[in-house]
């Protein structure tokens, strides 16, 4: 038996009101569908935070990824507080900055900057599962 998780969970934003939010969902709908299937679940923050017992105790029991719209990191914070430490934290505006890609501004429609925003996002949320259960 192996100490490796066999499964990471992603904590996405739910913030519908800013566009980090919608970029952060998409992105991480994309890891679930395409980019990682077999090595991802998602895990409903608003569930979370309202006391879904499966999702804490998975987020206590399994590493998890969260992924934040805005500096206010809610996923990150309220994962910390109600069951344990994310082994990642990703927040959307820094990962545009560091692929050199602009702040998104739309909620809806999206469309070719938004879904390239959204790509990126995708490709970090990936990286960081491939970097935690050791993928080579």
């Amino acid at each position: 038996m192996t100490d490796k998780p066999m499964k990471v969970g992603i904590i996405s934003c739910s913030g519908e009101a800013i566009p980090g939010g919608t970029i952060a969902r998409v992105a991480c709908r994309k890891v679930l569908d395409d980019l990682r299937p077999t090595q991802c679940v998602t895990i409903c923050l608003p569930l979370f935070i309202a006391g879904g017992e499966e999702e804490r105790m998975f987020a206590n029991t399994y590493p998890t990824i969260t992924v934040d719209g805005c500096e206010k990191r809610c996923a990150a914070l309220g994962t910390e507080k109600l069951s344990a430490r994310p082994a990642g934290t990703l927040i959307v505006a820094e990962i545009l900055r560091k692929r050199g890609l602009c702040p998104i501004t739309k909620l809806r429609g999206l469309g070719a900057e938004e879904k390239d925003a959204a790509q990126a996002v995708a490709e970090e949320i990936a990286a960081a599962i491939d970097e935690i259960l050791g993928a080579e």
